[in-house]
């Protein structure tokens, strides 16, 4: 498995960029708090990696013929990186040092220019501490989430700098690779799931490659997307700086709610709420900036899942056991657990792949795949937030 180097400067930020987030600490945060994976030995890992590698690489012709996005036939512009829950946890922290520096940028900017500022100057042993805080409040994030991801495309390492201490990988296109981002499969997670849904190993493995190389295809199909993504990440980072002072109150009264939500309202239904910090926006452009990012996260994650369920016993022999056993994982959530998951929006994040994979199949029910495939063509094509819920709109938008 892939050691992500601790002297990457992406995770501690560009020299340039606010140090207003310790990103190194975060990392070594997560890695100590991480919980432990399975046990395995020596050869049992070699094998496993070397099988996700297989399995990585046999899914791509399968999401070429089901998608029929031609990109899929060339991927050598982003790595496939087999990875610890440590590793994993860094290189997030290396993606979210891009994605956010202009947003902390604007902050810092904010603070600088105002005298009342009631956060610590920029440089400040103030500031120093403040970065510490939500370095390490940030390690406690991606701990826990550390070992519940099984696979994760970053669009966002490429926009990084090319440093060479980055990641390293096995692959023969490993110095091309930067270009297009990466691909990251959380080893110890996939064998702990698949041992614990008893499901076999080689077709399981197959199946989350299906999803997660579906989104290495749609970057490479559309390669506009990341930069766009970007953008729109920092718009809706600028417009919350711009509330800064109301956006701290907002945030603990919306976790004090959702522990009062937790406890007393077992009747709610995913469309009440967004979930976690997404409830706080109160602002229309700031609704706006994420019912736009809303909408294409749900056509990413739809549109994968969408691809995973299109494959059949030919290619997958267990796939009916598999789909089932998986959509019933996590049905025995213990109580903290399924509020730190409230909290986060994780729950959010589900409804997501149901919500975008639905505008999929309804959109590929009335003009094909083909027809669907204009989406990524130019951002004009992407859908609304509307659209997602109501493909015949964005049908008629595209003219189809």
């Amino acid at each position: 498995m892939v050691n992500m180097s601790q002297n990457s400067s992406a995770a501690s930020g560009t020299p340039s960029a606010p140090a207003m987030v310790n990103w190194e600490l975060a990392a070594k945060t997560a890695a100590n708090l991480a919980p432990a994976g399975p046990d395995l030995s020596g050869s049992e890992i070699s094998a496993a990696v070397e099988n996700l590698r297989l399995m990585a690489e046999k899914s791509v012709p399968h999401v070429h013929e089901i998608s029929r996005l031609e990109a899929a036939k060339d991927l050598h512009d982003s790595e496939v990186l087999i990875v610890d829950r440590a590793s994993w946890a860094k290189a997030n922290t290396q993606s979210f040092a891009v994605m956010m520096d202009p947003v902390l940028r604007a902050l810092a900017a904010k603070q600088a220019d105002s005298a009342k500022s009631s956060g610590p100057a920029q440089g400040s042993p103030g500031a120093a501490f403040s970065a510490t805080v939500t370095g390490a409040q940030l390690g406690g994030a991606l701990a826990f989430l550390s070992s519940k991801v099984l696979g994760q495309y970053d669009p966002f390492s490429a926009l990084g700098q090319n440093d060479p201490n980055a990641a390293h990988s096995n692959s023969a296109h490993s110095n091309a690779a930067k270009s297009g981002g990466r691909l990251l499969l959380v080893a110890p997670n996939i064998i702990t799931v698949e041992r614990d849904l008893k499901v076999d190993p080689a077709d399981f493995r197959l199946w989350v490659c299906l999803h997660e190389q579906t989104h290495r295809v749609q970057f490479a199909a559309a390669p506009w997307l990341r930069h766009h993504m970007i953008g729109e990440i920092e718009k809706l980072g600028t417009l919350l700086v711009g509330d800064s002072e109301k956006f701290g109150e907002r945030l603990l009264e919306s976790a004090k709610s959702l522990g009062r939500k937790h406890d007393s309202t077992a009747n709610s239904t995913p469309e009440s709420s967004r979930g976690g910090v997404l409830d706080l926006l109160q602002d229309p452009a700031q609704k706006a900036a994420l019912s736009h990012l809303t909408a294409v996260m749900s056509l990413l994650e739809g549109h994968a899942n969408v691809v995973m369920d299109g494959v059949d016993k030919s290619i997958v022999p267990t796939v009916r056991t598999i789909r089932q056993r998986f959509t019933n994982r996590g049905k025995d959530r213990g109580v903290i657990e399924k509020f730190i998951r409230n909290l986060m929006g994780l729950d959010a994040k589900m409804r997501q792949y149901s919500d975008g994979a639905k505008f999929v199949r309804d959109t590929v029910a009335v003009v094909g795949m083909d027809g669907f495939n204009q989406v990524w063509n130019q951002v004009e094509n992407l859908p609304t937030e509307a659209e997602i819920h109501n493909a015949r709109l964005w049908v008629d938008r595209m003219g189809l």
